[in-house]
């Protein structure tokens, strides 16, 4: 899952500083741009590991265009971040599940495309959560 970073940006005396908008209270800084970008990785991933030993939900990515209105990031760089949120979702358990046979090949086409995926069983596990966040 691809998290929205603001980035404020620093200088030669001020530390470049990060806000992850899709997770409260999770943010970073880093003295150069790429450290903001690493640090907030680990940010991210510290925050969701916290989030999951607590057994609270794990915040879903929304796009960088949601953020990008709000007057509080005015003049900020934004940029994602890559996380695999899978860790923090707890143990897999293996499941029997029937879909119709060209819904497959479609899956399976679309996993070879984008790799990110991982497997059939990564691009299910990310539409059901899509599907999950979406209100009702």
């Amino acid at each position: 899952m691809y998290y929205p970073i603001a980035i404020e940006p620093g200088d030669d005396t001020t530390a470049f500083g990060v806000v992850v908008p899709d997770i409260p209270g999770c943010f970073s800084a880093g003295d150069t741009f790429d450290a903001a970008i690493a640090n907030a990785r680990e940010a991210i991933e510290g925050h969701l590991e916290c989030l999951a030993e607590s057994g609270e939900s794990i915040p879903t990515a929304s796009s960088i265009g949601n953020h990008m209105k709000d007057p509080e990031y005015e003049g900020w760089i934004w940029a994602a971040v890559e996380v695999d949120i899978a860790p923090y979702l707890g143990k897999s358990h293996k499941i029997n599940v029937t879909l119709p046979e060209l819904l497959i090949h479609r899956i399976d086409r679309l996993v070879e495309l984008h790799p990110g995926y991982g497997s059939r069983s990564g691009f299910l596990a990310t539409a059901a959560l899509h599907e999950l966040e979406r209100p009702i």
